[in-house]
């Protein structure tokens, strides 16, 4: 957990910094990581070594996520150091998700992105 530790809050710190500065995208790929640290931690605190499915990705498959057909391995007893970093960087996922600068930096972003898409929308406003 102490590597989980350090691991979301120097991330987090990033998120701030991008959200100083104004850089959507940069902070919302800092959460994206937070979300992905708890993935993983998850991921291993349900399965030992990681692994989740029985076998190889198909080759058609490669660089996808899903199951593709093959079964999913039986859980192992929880670990509970993997289940305390998960907690750690699902916190901090969390707080990014609601923290209110990200919250309204979204809602701009968005409405920029669908201003571009639809320009005959934005137009008529």
């Amino acid at each position: 957990p102490e590597i989980a530790h350090e691991s979301s809050e120097a991330i987090w710190a990033m998120f701030q910094g991008y959200l100083d500065a104004g850089d959507f995208v940069g902070a919302d790929m800092a959460r994206k990581f937070l979300q992905m640290g708890y993935t993983r931690a998850r991921r291993y605190a349900n399965h030992k070594g990681g692994k989740k499915f029985d076998g190889a990705v198909p080759d058609d498959k490669k660089g996808q996520s899903g199951a593709h057909g093959r079964a999913e391995l039986p859980r192992s007893p929880e670990d509970p150091v993997k289940a305390e970093s998960a907690r750690i960087f699902y916190d901090k996922w969390k707080a990014a998700r609601e923290d209110a600068r990200y919250v309204a930096q979204m809602a701009a972003f968005k409405a920029r992105v669908s201003a571009t898409q639809n320009p005959s929308e934005s137009a008529r406003s």
